[in-house]
């Protein structure tokens, strides 16, 4: 069975969030692990395990991290952990991927499908082997109780309930 196993240094979850309906804020969480376990060589019979720690959210701007890291939002002192596992992986071309699971946030759990784009296989200098892909998504906040939100004078939400994320991931073979 191939273990792979998250290079931090060479990956990160990034997201974005339109605010006040005219800008987008982008954030990223600073900790995180993908656990990838394989029997074959083949991506699609992989299963995939994410943990994120909801406490390493990082928007560059302190005051809004706080309001995330509250019960308006993530409310980390109850849910320390954004979890996602695999239930199904398609390939869709040569190098694209499906990826469908469970991804729970506040304990709440849905399906969510992921676009993964698989950037492929390198040794690196001192003969480890690396993978490497870009994962995309976008889900619904409100769909895990991320709901607060404030009417805009002008018309519309302070923070739009779609947020997009992409995570640039590289792995190498343990």
């Amino acid at each position: 069975m191939a273990n792979w196993s998250l290079d931090t240094a060479h990956s990160e979850i990034e997201f974005k969030v339109k605010h006040m309906m005219i800008s987008t804020v982008k954030g990223q969480f600073n900790t995180f692990n993908v656990n990838v376990q394989n029997d074959t060589d083949q991506f699609e019979n992989a299963k995939i395990e994410v943990e994120i720690q909801t406490e390493s959210i990082n928007t560059n701007n302190e005051q809004r991290d706080q309001h995330l890291k509250s019960a308006d939002f993530f409310d980390v002192a109850n849910h320390p952990t954004i979890n996602f596992i695999s239930t199904e992986i398609t390939k869709s071309d040569d190098d694209e991927y499906k990826v469908t699971g469970n991804l729970t946030i506040r304990n709440i759990t849905k399906p969510i499908t992921l676009e993964v784009e698989f950037g492929g296989l390198s040794k690196d200098p001192w003969g480890n082997q690396k993978a490497g892909y870009t994962v995309t998504g976008k889900i619904n906040r409100t769909d895990f109780d991320l709901s607060w939100n404030a009417a805009l004078e002008t018309g519309g939400l302070m923070v739009s309930t779609d947020v997009k994320f992409q995570a640039e991931i590289q792995f190498v073979l343990s």
